[in-house]
């Protein structure tokens, strides 16, 4: 049931379509089976740990396809007897994986379906009682949420609910948390709650163990940090976000396509709200030209640059051009 259900999603997002009515939920129903006591942890973890990363290099199709073999592979594991911290295991490794589709779900345009994915990872993780873990599938799950014009209420009832589960901890969900909360309190012109969540964000950011390497959705990074600062004073238009920008683009290689794009997106907004909306526009189609996949964040961007420059102003050749290269997205 659950290998036939796997087979309809990678059909329906490997034609571009999204996924059918009924058909998550029959798949997803499995994920919350345990594996039997001959199963790896460790390496189901390094599992996990390399999706992370890979969801920023691989084509979304294609790790949509691989994961969801690999939580067929879990799901079919059934219903054996095993002391209770094997299970808690393997329930943390089925909220991973749950968690890392959902994300690419989300990127891929499937808004449904990644909230029903968001939905069993939180269980999952919430079954496995790992904290950190717990947090993430809400701190990113707030992110989500936010760039797919979720209510202020929703948003910040996910940011609050991973704020109460950290209880003071700090980890790479609760900052991501924070900046969902800042910038979606940014959008709605509430700048109180926007400046306190960056300055949660900020020293939240301050008391996680730093390495180097590359950038993973489990983790947060310096770059990313950067990058969420300059999305919150952008979208909260006041001073500081060309700085802001600027600082966070010194931080990613010229391989990391996706937050590029997006800063370059930011500045063009920033443009237009300087009334200069001709380079502003040019300069988001540029970017968008050739881009090889879309993520979440850029179509919010889009929908903000569109709503900043004057109305006459969206029947301009480069608006029709933008409008016409984001309806994909």
């Amino acid at each position: 049931m659950k290998r036939r259900a796997a087979i309809h999603i990678i059909s329906a997002l490997g034609a571009g379509g999204v996924v059918p009515p009924g058909v998550l939920e029959e798949f997803l129903s499995g994920i919350d089976h345990v594996l039997d006591a001959g199963t790896d942890l460790e390496e189901w973890d390094r599992v996990v740990y390399d999706y992370g990363h890979q969801l920023y290099r691989r084509p979304f199709t294609v790790l949509i396809s691989a994961l969801t073999a690999d939580i067929v592979a879990v799901g079919e594991l059934l219903e054996t007897s095993r002391p209770p911290n094997e299970q808690a295991g393997l329930l943390r490794v089925s909220a991973g994986l749950s968690g890392i589709l959902a994300d690419t779900l989300g990127n891929m345009g499937d808004d449904r379906a990644a909230r029903r994915t968001w939905s069993t990872a939180r269980r999952a993780a919430d079954a496995s009682g790992d904290r950190a873990l717990r947090v993430w599938t809400r701190g990113r799950a707030a992110q989500h949420a936010t760039w797919a014009g979720s209510s202020h209420q929703a948003v910040m009832t996910m940011v609050d609910a991973a704020s109460e589960i950290a209880d003071g901890v700090p980890s790479s969900g609760l900052a991501r948390a924070y900046a969902a909360g800042a910038y979606t309190a940014a959008l709605y012109n509430d700048h109180k709650t926007a400046s306190t969540n960056l300055t949660k964000l900020k020293r939240t950011f301050d008391q996680l163990p730093h390495r180097p390497g590359e950038p993973t959705v489990l983790g947060f990074q310096e770059s990313q940090l950067h990058w969420n600062e300059a999305y919150v004073r952008t979208a909260s238009g006041g001073k500081g976000a060309s700085d802001a920008i600027d600082n966070a683009r010194t931080l990613y290689p010229s391989t990391a396509v996706a937050p590029i794009v997006n800063l370059h997106l930011m500045q063009a907004i920033n443009l237009a709200a300087d009334n200069d909306v001709h380079e502003g526009l040019n300069l988001a189609v540029t970017s968008l030209t050739d881009r090889p996949r879309p993520v979440m964040a850029t179509r919010q961007l889009v929908e903000q640059l569109l709503n900043t420059i004057p109305r006459a102003a969206r029947v301009l050749p480069a608006a029709r051009e933008l409008h016409a290269l984001t309806a994909a997205i």
